[in-house]
């Protein structure tokens, strides 16, 4: 929890200043403005593989796709498109970015299962080339698949200081309310001479709820101080500034009660010098002279030209050898910085005669797994696919290496079964604590003990515990605890790490075997129990710890939490 939160702040658009000489303007760096805002129309796709098939294969089904889509740590995801290999989605994103040089576009797509979500595809476009073209609105071939193609149409948004393109913005975008004329940028400063709450001679918790429309964020909590110093910056994006207005309450975290608030109209901040404020503002409900100091600044956002030109765009996938960049954190997938609603599901049509794919400058696909991704973002699930052969063979003490070893353990078992006092979990039980961290793509795995193992020998077992985060059964994929000796109920209390993506989990699954220990020619050095773990769970960024049942095949039965 403390790297993740330490690891929260090593991503635009936070910075950490370091003055190096004396006047330096550090409101400027404290009060980041983004380089623009990206428009992502995600159309349609064609072509998708099927996914959902019957009768073991006999009878050829359809998919059911969605996109996951990813703008440095800002995360959307599309509805669900029900049985269709030719989806129309139709829906708009905004995200926010700060600097387009080393960003991408990352997008994924999944077919949705009641188990588990199969993969469909993947694309990522470099903003550098988005910056420069404007506007985009083509066709891309998916990678790391033999079949199917994206619409999308890509708008780079430039900000302005000044009102005069306001009305012409509104205009073009009156058709559709989720989307957004301005963008407002609000760096909560401080606030000084805040009432003690309920209890006069105790100074408060203060924190701060800024809310505009649909969105509120809130400030961290600063504690016992009626002189708060927070220096926090929050965007919002607006349809309408006319019309909408910003809302500020600041609270008591330990009361639970207000401590004042304050409205701001965002039409005010339209007849200001670069539309931006700053200032202390009277709080209502509060102390006499109780002030909160913010800087507000509005952007009008607007294409810098109109591009009709009807040659390609030079925009194109990422290529590893033309890109080192370094890997931002993720975010939970239910975060979003806009308040854009998914629109009706429309009807499943056929696809039309549709352009050529983007293509390479020698007119081949440009394939994300040819060009070696590397481990960034969307591309940890590919990168086993291009280790050396070193690393991609089994390694010896994975379990496709020892053919016999769940053949011993079926006998085992058969043994155990046809005996007396059987108990419900006949191989025992692991315990283990799952969970994700979006800051550091890592997936994190505590393994705690185990319970009720199989005795190999009068003593007992030597367990230790091998995991695998599949499809990577490599060398460099294989973790392990210690083995401990002469008992069936150890405790390890031990945890790994993984480098894996939220949106990769989808594709992943955790592989857990307990072993018995010994030297390389023990007889006992046998499997004492298998489960799989699903990561597809919505609640992995919280994290559980849960029992698993352990059986001669993996099959992942959990029992008790």
């Amino acid at each position: 929890m403390i790297q993740d939160i330490i690891s929260a702040y090593m991503v635009l658009p936070n910075r950490i200043t370091v003055p190096l000489i004396g006047e330096v303007e550090l409101a400027q760096l404290r009060f980041p403005m983004p380089k623009g805002v990206l428009r992502i129309y995600f159309i349609e796709a064609q072509n998708l593989e099927v996914k959902d098939t019957y009768l073991g294969g006999l009878i050829k089904g359809k998919s059911d796709p969605y996109g996951m889509l990813l703008v440095s740590n800002q995360l959307f995801r599309s509805k669900t498109i029900k049985e269709c290999l030719h989806p129309k989605w139709n829906e708009v994103y905004e995200a926010l970015v700060y600097e387009p040089s080393g960003q991408h576009l990352e997008i994924e797509l999944f077919d949705e299962d009641p188990d588990k979500d199969d993969f469909l595809g993947s694309l990522m476009i470099d903003l550098t080339e988005l910056h420069k073209e404007q506007k985009v609105d083509e066709w891309f071939d998916l990678e790391e698949v033999t079949t199917g193609k994206l619409h999308l149409r890509l708008e780079w948004l430039s900000l302005y200081s000044s009102a005069e393109k306001l009305d012409q913005v509104q205009k073009s975008i009156r058709t559709n309310d989720n989307l957004s004329s301005a963008l407002l940028i609000v760096n909560l400063d401080s606030a000084s001479n805040l009432p003690s709450g309920k209890k006069v001679s105790i100074d408060p918790n203060p924190f701060v709820k800024l809310t505009v429309g649909q969105k509120t964020c809130t400030s961290k909590v600063r504690y016992k101080t009626s002189e708060p110093l927070w220096e926090e910056t929050f965007p919002f994006l607006i349809n309408n500034p006319q019309t909408q207005e910003l809302e500020i309450e600041v609270k008591d975290s330990k009361h639970k009660c207000s401590l004042g608030s304050l409205q701001v109209s965002l039409a005010s901040l339209l007849n200001e010098v670069d539309m931006t404020l700053n200032q202390q503002f009277p709080l209502q409900s509060s102390g006499p002279n109780s002030t909160l100091k913010l800087k507000m600044a509005l952007r009008i956002l607007s294409l810098e030209k109109e591009v009709t030109s009807s040659h390609p765009s030079s925009v194109r996938v990422r290529i590893t050898s033309q890109s080192n960049t370094c890997v931002p954190p993720k975010p939970q997938a239910t975060s979003s910085p806009t308040d854009i609603q998914p629109s009706q599901n429309p009807p499943c049509t056929p696809p039309p005669d549709t352009p050529q794919g983007k293509r390479g400058s020698d007119g081949s696909p440009v394939r994300l797994a040819d060009a070696g991704r590397s481990l960034s973002s969307l591309g940890i699930g590919s990168s086993h696919k291009r280790q050396s052969h070193r690393d991609s063979t089994p390694s010896l003490a994975s379990d496709i290496s020892l053919p016999c070893a769940t053949l011993e353990l079926q006998q085992r078992l058969q043994q155990l079964q046809n005996g007396s006092g059987l108990n419900l979990y006949p191989l025992g039980e692991v315990q283990l604590t799952v969970r994700h961290s979006s800051q550091r793509n890592k997936l994190i795995v505590v393994v705690h003990a185990c319970r009720n193992l199989i005795a190999l020998n009068k003593d007992g077992s030597d367990p230790y515990i091998r995991l695998y985060l599949l499809p990577d059964k490599s060398r460099s994929g294989r973790r392990k605890t210690s083995t401990l000796k002469k008992t069936l109920n150890p405790i390890y209390d031990q945890s790994f790490e993984f480098s894996v993506s939220m949106v990769e989990l989808h594709r992943r699954t955790l592989d857990i075997a307990v072993k018995n220990g010994g030297g390389l020619l023990s007889k006992n050095k046998l499997l004492l129990g298998k489960t799989l773990v699903d990561l597809g769970s919505e609640d992995i960024s919280k994290g559980w710890t849960h029992w698993y049942h352990l059986t001669e095949d993996g099959a992942k039965k959990l029992m008790q939490t």
